[in-house]
C-alpha cells in the first residue's frame, strides 16, 4: 500500500466518523473548546450537544462538558475534541455545525442547524 492509499483511507475513515452523529465542529469552535478544557485542567471531558424540550418554540440546545458516556451516545473526534450526541438528539442535529464567534457584535458558540424550521424571537429555542 502506498502513502497516498493510507492517506485516502484515513480521510475516508474520518469522513465516516464525522457522519456518525452528523454534527460538525469548526476549527474555531474546536480551538475554543480545547482552550476551555485547558483552563479547567481536565482531559477527561467531552463536549455534549443535545436537544431538550423547552423554550417558547419547543426545543432548546444543550451544550456542555460531560465526563459521562451513556448508552446510545455517538461520538466523533475533531482533532482532539470529542463531541458526543445522544441517540434521541441525533435526528434533530444531523447536519448542524457548531462554531465559535469572537467579534465586537457576537461572542460565543453558535449552532447552524438546517433542521430548525424556525426559532423564537429571543433565539434560544427552535422547532
Amino acid at each position: 500500500m502506498t502513502d497516498t492509499a493510507l492517506t485516502t483511507a484515513d480521510a475516508d475513515a474520518q469522513a465516516a466518523d464525522a457522519k456518525a452523529h452528523g454534527v460538525g465542529l469548526t476549527d474555531a469552535a474546536a480551538a475554543k473548546v480545547k482552550s476551555l478544557l485547558e483552563q479547567e485542567g481536565r482531559d477527561d471531558l467531552r463536549l455534549r450537544v443535545a436537544v431538550q424540550p423547552g423554550g417558547c418554540s419547543g426545543l432548546i440546545y444543550q451544550l456542555y462538558f460531560d465526563e459521562r458516556f451513556l448508552d446510545g451516545d455517538q461520538a466523533v473526534d475533531f482533532d482532539g475534541v470529542e463531541v458526543i450526541v445522544d441517540d434521541m438528539s441525533v435526528p434533530y442535529l444531523d447536519g448542524a455545525t457548531i462554531d465559535f464567534k469572537d467579534t465586537i457584535s457576537e461572542q460565543g458558540f453558535t449552532i447552524d442547524n438546517p433542521n430548525a424550521a424556525g426559532s423564537c424571537a429571543c433565539g434560544d429555542s427552535f422547532h
